[in-house]
């Protein structure tokens, strides 16, 4: 019997609790397909200050997660041209999205995770620099 493929994506600059959590549930679905925003993508989407990380250091941060079978960096500000390449049987998003809204919902089925309250790479880099 063949796994499913799930795919789930995100910028995973600062990986915390939540990103962990998520992954940890993607790989219960299956075997599972990262998508990461490259270092261009994130500066048009978060500004000039970001990414903190490299795209090669991210990935190689979840490569090394047993819960993360592969990853591949997209440029566009969307992945849904890699998820019509990865063509997974299951995407997965976090909570703070909606089926209708996530990205390739028309080319599988769409499950949403309950996030985890409280993590935000975004939060966590604003802590640091407010100290």
């Amino acid at each position: 019997m063949n796994k499913k493929t799930i795919f789930t994506n995100g910028c995973f600059d600062v990986i915390h609790r939540g990103h962990i959590e998520l992954l940890r549930f993607c790989s219960t679905l299956g075997s599972v397909v990262v998508g990461i925003n490259s270092d261009s993508s994130i500066k048009r989407i978060k500004g000039n200050k970001r990414p903190i990380h490299s795209q090669e250091d991210r990935k190689f941060l979840l490569e090394s997660l047993k819960f993360v079978d592969h990853v591949r960096i997209f440029n566009e500000d969307t992945p849904y041209n890699l998820i019509k390449s990865v063509m997974p049987d299951i995407i997965v998003k976090g909570g703070d999205y909606v089926v209708e809204e996530v990205v390739g919902n028309n080319i599988c089925e769409v499950v949403i995770f309950d996030h985890v309250e409280g993590y935000s790479s975004t939060k966590i880099i604003q802590n640091i620099s407010d100290r």
